[in-house]
């Protein structure tokens, strides 16, 4: 007898930042960004799928402080990973350092302080 298991609504992207910046968050404010790379945590109710591909589109209105980061030249989307954990605590089990306050988490009542966390500097080889 096949269990029925709780579709996924939460996804984790991994993001690339090929050399560092400065980037403005929509009314978040400008932050700098080391190169390196990233996590970012999100979720969706409905349409998880439809939310990530529009993550993943270059052509598209700046409307979550995700849009700005991707935005920004060079930076991209290197991985998508989908979960069933809630959004908060798999951003909690995440590992990294929150370097813009606020980002991502302005609907977050656990406390996060963001949902974006930096994971550390590029390995060799990578963003090409």
């Amino acid at each position: 007898m096949a269990t029925w298991r709780a579709p996924a609504r939460t996804y984790q992207l991994a993001i690339e930042v090929p050399v560092a910046l400065q980037c403005v968050i929509g009314r978040l404010g400008e932050f700098g960004f080391p190169a390196g790379r990233y996590a970012y945590t999100g979720s969706a109710k409905r349409r998880l799928e439809a939310r990530i591909a529009r993550h993943l589109r270059q052509d598209k209105t700046l409307r979550w402080h995700i849009d700005y980061l991707l935005a920004a030249p060079g930076v991209r989307v290197v991985g998508v990973t989908r979960s069933r954990r809630a959004e908060c605590a798999l951003n909690a089990a995440t590992p990294g350092r929150m370097l813009a306050p606020g980002f991502g988490a302005s609907d977050c009542r656990a406390g996060c302080g963001a949902h974006l966390k930096y994971l550390g500097p590029l390995g060799k080889g990578a963003g090409r």
